[in-house]
């Protein structure tokens, strides 16, 4: 069975999932809503992680390790050096190619995948890897920043599964990746 990617990510209401230099501080700043399980849930259905270096760099600054799950993360420019000694177990570095880093998951038994960062998403998209995306909308406008859908080749149809808010004003909604 192919690999299943998932993305989970939140935005702000004007669709960025950064500010130009990588930083959330406009996510942080949000009322936590400790009712919402949504993310525990979500991490349930996924065997591991694939993220950008910009997403491992930007979670390192989190007060605790938040994934319990394996996590690779893809990039041409880390090393194994530059994980931290308390989450080497758990972490990985690749430079794989989208296609290549499949098989090599898919070898290791997993079928469902978090997909996370900006450029690993689109890329994972474009190639045809994502099965469903859950975006939850922030109402905050930051006004610019880091985009999570970049340019496409052509439309990509997306099927609702579901959409709620949360106690802490957030809109996630949940789509099923149909195709182009």
């Amino acid at each position: 069975m192919p690999i299943s990617g998932k993305v989970f990510i939140a935005t702000s209401l004007d669709g960025f999932i950064a500010r130009e230099d990588h930083s959330i501080d406009w996510l942080m700043n949000q009322p936590e809503d400790p009712e919402d399980r949504s993310f525990h849930e979500f991490m349930e259905t996924v065997d591991g992680l694939v993220m950008g270096s910009n997403s491992f760099r930007t979670v390192l600054g989190f007060k605790q390790w938040i994934y319990n799950k394996p996590v690779v993360v893809l990039s041409k420019s880390l090393s194994k050096a530059d994980i931290p000694d308390w989450i080497t177990g758990d972490v990985e570095i690749s430079n794989l190619d989208v296609e290549s880093l499949v098989s090599s998951l898919e070898a290791r038994g997993w079928s469902s995948v978090y997909i996370d960062g900006g450029a690993v998403i689109q890329s994972f998209l474009k190639a045809g890897y994502i099965e469903e995306i859950t975006i939850t909308k922030i109402p905050v406008l930051i006004g610019s920043g880091i985009p999570l859908f970049g340019e496409i080749e052509s439309d990509i149809q997306l099927e609702l599964i579901s959409s709620k808010s949360t106690g802490a004003g957030f809109v996630q909604t949940k789509y099923k990746v149909v195709g182009e």
